[in-house]
């Protein structure tokens, strides 16, 4: 099971109404943050989640919308004794950037472990899970995210027997281990059938549609997807600041086949998004509009 919520979903600044746009998940113990604008911590008070188990923290780019809430943060870890380190991946010069907004948060009593991301995609493994970054176009270098947790086959019991492989080693190659015994090797493969459909989570904001999208959000259980205007007069305005409209994040959805989708940071001038949704569904019809602790749980299907 994978927790999920969108913690804001403004662009460009917070409003009374609306935090910024930042996403947290929670897999298995560990959590994971995207963006971290001023007030995600707020966001994250009132969404009742911990800090505690924040051991990723992905950014899209560098404008001051999606990291500036970083220092309060890493104080904020630092101030409840944490010690665990903490992993940031973003675009290169993450390392140049933090530590420029680490002069107001200079002494931490845990490491940081930059991850820069390098070239047009790249992945990581992680906690249990898959993470991929890949390009996106905005304005600045920019990077949408695609999260993925596998799930091996069915165990099956009658061939472990048929094996004769001793039942005490059934959960480690349940679990994707290869056992050694008195000279003979058991593997997963000896006992478990097919891979079955995992889960997975698309996010990305600040940028036209591209390609990029289309393919890594393919077949995505849950897409959540920038949609800076509503209105249909603001297209020329999205595509000369390298956003999207509503309209165009729905045809990303369909085009990719996903399951549902999201729509987040909208622009500052866009006070309800609901006006827009009849159209909206028209092109997508699994759309919703997304607001402040918006969350679901993306469960392994039986």
């Amino acid at each position: 099971m994978l927790d999920v919520c969108l913690l804001g979903c403004g662009g460009m600044m917070p409003l009374p109404y609306r935090y910024l746009t930042a996403l947290m998940t929670r897999f298995n113990g560990s959590s994971l943050l995207v963006d971290c604008g001023e007030g995600t911590q707020i966001a994250i008070k009132e969404k009742g989640w911990s800090f505690k188990p924040i051991d990723v923290i992905c950014f899209t780019h560098f404008h001051g919308d999606h990291i500036s809430g970083l220092p309060g943060l890493l104080l904020t870890m630092g101030n409840a004794d944490r010690t665990e380190p903490l992993t940031l991946i973003g675009p290169k010069g993450l390392e140049r950037v933090v530590n420029s907004l680490r002069v107001i948060a200079p002494e931490l009593p845990f490491p940081i472990l930059f991850r820069e991301i390098e070239g047009p995609e790249q992945t990581f493994e992680l906690k249990g899970y898959r993470l991929k970054a890949f390009r996106v176009n905005h304005n600045v270098v920019c990077y949408g995210y695609t999260m993925e947790i596998d799930r091996a086959g069915k165990f099956d019991v009658e061939r472990a027997r048929e094996r004769e492989i001793p039942q005490k080693f059934w959960s480690r190659l349940q679990s994707g281990e290869t056992v050694e015994d008195g000279g003979r090797v058991f593997t997963p493969d000896m006992v478990l059938g097919p891979p079955r459909k995992g889960i997975k989570l698309t996010y990305t904001t600040d940028t036209r549609p591209t390609d990029s999208i289309r393919r890594n959000a393919l077949d995505s259980d849950l897409f959540i997807c920038e949609g800076m205007y509503g209105e249909k007069d603001k297209a020329s305005k999205a595509s000369e600041y390298k956003h999207m409209t509503f309209y165009e994040a729905a045809g990303l959805a369909r085009d990719a086949h996903v399951r549902e989708m999201w729509l987040t940071h909208y622009s500052p001038s866009l006070t309800r998004p609901e006006p827009y949704m009849d159209e909206v569904k028209k092109i997508f019809p699994h759309s919703k509009p997304g607001k402040d602790g918006l969350s679901t749980e993306l469960m392994f299907e039986e």
